[in-house]
């Protein structure tokens, strides 16, 4: 009977969204709620992060910040920061510490702070690595790898990131 009852939940729910926004989510948006999962973590006022989003360690965010889906935010190294007013895309990933000396030569895993500053867009499949700053006002564009830091004020995109204008 619960199972009845979970599936009829599902499908009034993916109908409304449907109708409502032209999308339909995994099953985990329609039982949790963004904003109070980011209020669980400890972000700040405004904010929302999807439930197939992962954070890991030490992640601070400020607020009006969207945390689109299955994102991964690791501050497991170091402290992962983000400011207010970010748009942090679908597919991105943040990491605070790598591991390839741990593989190259048996060393231990080497990790550095991230820091984002406020009113940055992060387009889809961004991946950001240790140790990286990012001013404020700065649009990096679709899967791009940013493996250096980025000025304020700047627009940057590739594989590696380069600031364009």
């Amino acid at each position: 009977m619960f199972d009845k009852q979970i599936k009829a939940f599902f499908d009034a729910a993916r109908q409304k969204l449907r109708e409502q926004f032209k999308r339909t989510l995994p099953f985990g948006e329609y039982v949790n709620n963004r904003w109070e999962k980011a209020k669980f973590l400890g972000f700040g006022e405004g904010s929302s992060i999807y439930d197939s989003a992962l954070v890991f360690g030490e992640v601070i965010v400020g607020r009006d910040v969207w945390i689109g889906p299955n994102t991964l935010l690791d501050g497991s190294g170091d402290i992962l920061s983000i400011g207010d007013k970010c748009h942090i895309s679908a597919g991105c990933q943040i990491y605070t510490h790598d591991t390839i000396k741990v593989v190259l030569h048996d060393e231990e895993k080497t990790h550095a702070p991230v820091n984002i500053g406020s009113r940055v867009y992060l387009g889809p499949n961004v991946v950001i690595v240790k140790g990286v700053n990012i001013g404020n006002n700065v649009v990096i564009g679709a899967n791009s790898f940013i493996n250096r830091d980025i000025p304020n004020n700047s627009r940057a995109w590739g594989t590696p990131a380069r600031l364009v204008d």
